[in-house]
């Protein structure tokens, strides 16, 4: 039953515009995205943008335990936007609701504890439950990029537009905090691509 939600809603609905999400930068868990992809995409856009400029800085954002985190109410919330029908939505809701868990240690076990985050890992709706959640994570300023793969989420910035780095990193954390994730700064890092004949004029 999950697949078949998957395979003959949730990825077409994937495909078609809706209001607050995009999927055009991601390309995990869709029938045409794959690493491969992902990195051509991010390459390929390295270089078109050193066309115009002399370097571009890609910066890599690591979420700390991102599946694990994802609050069910939000990625409902978006899931309604999507272009499914009420009975797959409906059935997506009851798919995330009644989970519980405990604990269990020298023989003691725990109450119940509801769960109202996560997404389940291994199976079919959970990893294109991420994709989803992430369509609503873009870029502040015109020119800059990104190319996502599940939580594997690059921020791409011109020479041209290096002074918005602070306040995007700002939007990121805003975005994460609000989708329940956490943005994990000593992580995340930074490459600048150069390109060198233009830098042999201009002070990189």
């Amino acid at each position: 039953m999950e697949r078949l939600v998957v395979r003959q809603f949730l990825y077409l609905a994937l495909f078609v515009p809706s209001d607050n999400l995009t999927f055009s930068d991601q390309y995990a868990f869709r029938p045409t995205g794959s690493t491969t992809v992902a990195l051509v995409q991010l390459f390929h856009t390295v270089t078109e943008l050193l066309n115009d400029d002399p370097y571009v800085a890609v910066i890599a954002c690591v979420f700390c335990k991102a599946f694990d985190t994802v609050r069910h109410v939000t990625l409902l919330q978006k899931l309604a936007s999507l272009y499914i029908p009420d009975c797959v939505y409906n059935w997506l809701v009851d798919y995330f609701s009644g989970h519980s868990h405990c604990t269990a240690f020298h023989g003691d076990i725990s109450s119940l504890l509801n769960i109202s985050a996560s997404i389940i890992q291994g199976s079919a709706v959970g990893p294109v439950s991420y994709v989803v959640n992430a369509g609503d994570l873009t870029p502040l300023t015109p020119g800059n990029r990104f190319c996502k793969y599940a939580d594997d989420t690059y921020l791409i910035i011109p020479a041209s537009n290096i002074n918005s780095r602070t306040d995007e990193i700002d939007n990121i954390h805003t975005w994460a905090s609000t989708n329940n994730l956490n943005l994990h700064l000593k992580k995340s890092v930074e490459i600048v691509f150069v390109d060198v004949v233009k830098c042999s004029y201009l002070t990189c």
